[in-house]
């Protein structure tokens, strides 16, 4: 609702201002951190989201997910869109009485199919659904960034949408300024951000986007907060820290905040603090750079097969805690699919790794010409977690 010249979310009748979290575990974490709602992108497993974030006093985003037409769906097609329909309502009639739910997500990311008005037109009869038989929850549909002519079309044709959610990294600066030049003049959501996206990245010569540190992450995920949630008090309803978890999506860290075996990345502390959490924390290693053969990513590493380079990582711990690192060589991932969330961790090289000492690595590249990356893990025994990794390229070629 609106008061004045702000928009306001409300829950349970109290103004709500969401700090947030996209993923599906450590939820009690969220809660003690000073979070309070988590976003998720579909109905599977749902009652057991809905119950966990009730355990811990945190509401959820249910996202309500849509077909898309590259996968073969028809949108011109009635009966197929009517059947869909059907089958969300069914969704919906099943969880809107629990009470954990903030908010339903009507599809995601589905502005590729944005030309298509019969796209919107369906979001907007899913949304006229959930308001006919679940009046307490608003609903929301998800664009990434701010592509003016779609969010034109958004405002123009769904007018049973509360709020725009929107999913931004890099360009999370402006977002602001590029929604106020739109048609959308309500509320909205930041559903995803953090890390710079590797869509975003600088790329080697080979095509492979570089990796910000962890460090970086961390000051690069603060910043953006500060410049658009903190920034726009009249319209930014709250945000969704992306990833709280792990996820393979390019590299096995590229947003994974918690790894595998639950430790904490310094982007969890920025978090933490952002959403007010006032603990004295043990601070993450900080990890400055990672180098191979004495270059950078961005001096275009080439290396010969069969051969031995050093690898070196200059890091430190805040307290002066003493550091392990941990190092692995894993091939370049490539998705054949186009689909992300198909993509499985690489194993590792084997029969790389000579010799470490220190903050430095000696390996032997690989006989297998092609894409590779050198990755480091910093550990302070306190559960805290740097990482940074370096593509490289193996080749016979001549090199320039």
């Amino acid at each position: 609702m609106k008061q004045g010249e702000q928009f306001v979310l409300l829950r349970n009748g109290q103004p709500y201002f969401i700090k947030g979290a996209a993923g599906y575990r450590y939820y009690d974490r969220l809660s003690k951190y000073g979070g309070n709602s988590v976003r998720v992108w579909h109905t599977d497993n749902a009652r057991q989201v809905l119950d966990s974030a009730q355990k811990h006093g945190l509401s959820v985003t249910l996202g309500l997910w849509m077909a898309r037409e590259r996968e073969g769906f028809n949108y011109y097609d009635k009966e197929l869109v009517a059947r869909q329909r059907e089958e969300l309502k069914k969704i919906v009639l099943q969880y809107k009485d629990h009470p954990a739910l903030l908010m339903w997500g009507v599809g995601n990311e589905l502005y590729a199919e944005g030309s298509n008005v019969k796209v919107w037109d369906a979001v907007n009869g899913i949304a006229e659904m959930i308001h006919e038989v679940d009046p307490y929850h608003p609903t929301t549909t998800t664009v990434m960034n701010v592509p003016h002519k779609v969010v034109n079309l958004i405002a123009e044709r769904c007018p049973a949408l509360d709020i725009l959610s929107i999913n931004s990294f890099g360009a999370m600066h402006n977002l602001p300024k590029e929604l106020a030049a739109t048609d959308w003049k309500g509320p909205y959501v930041i559903s995803e951000f953090g890390a710079r996206g590797y869509w975003e990245a600088y790329y080697t010569w080979w095509m492979a986007p570089i990796e910000q540190t962890s460090s970086e992450k961390a000051t690069f995920a603060r910043q953006r907060y500060e410049q658009s949630v903190l920034a726009d008090t009249s319209h930014c309803l709250g945000s969704y820290v992306f990833m709280w978890g792990n996820k393979q999506e390019t590299t096995p860290t590229w947003f994974s905040m918690i790894n595998e075996q639950g430790e904490e990345t310094a982007m969890v502390q920025e978090m933490r603090r952002l959403w007010g959490d006032t603990t004295t924390l043990n601070e993450s290693p900080y990890i400055a750079y990672l180098k191979l053969d004495d270059k950078f990513a961005f001096d275009q590493v080439y290396l010969r097969p069969e051969q031995t380079f050093e690898g070196a990582a200059f890091a430190f711990d805040p307290e002066g805690e003493p550091l392990r690192l941990q190092w692995e060589v894993l091939p370049e991932s490539a998705r054949k699919d186009g689909n992300a969330d198909k993509e499985q961790k690489p194993a590792a090289v084997p029969h790389v790794l000579q010799k470490q000492e220190g903050s430095k690595v000696w390996l032997r590249t690989p006989k297998q010409e092609g894409a590779y990356r050198l990755y480091v893990y910093i550990r302070d025994g306190k559960n805290n977690l740097a990482t940074a990794n370096l593509p490289f390229f193996v080749t016979n070629k001549p090199l320039k």
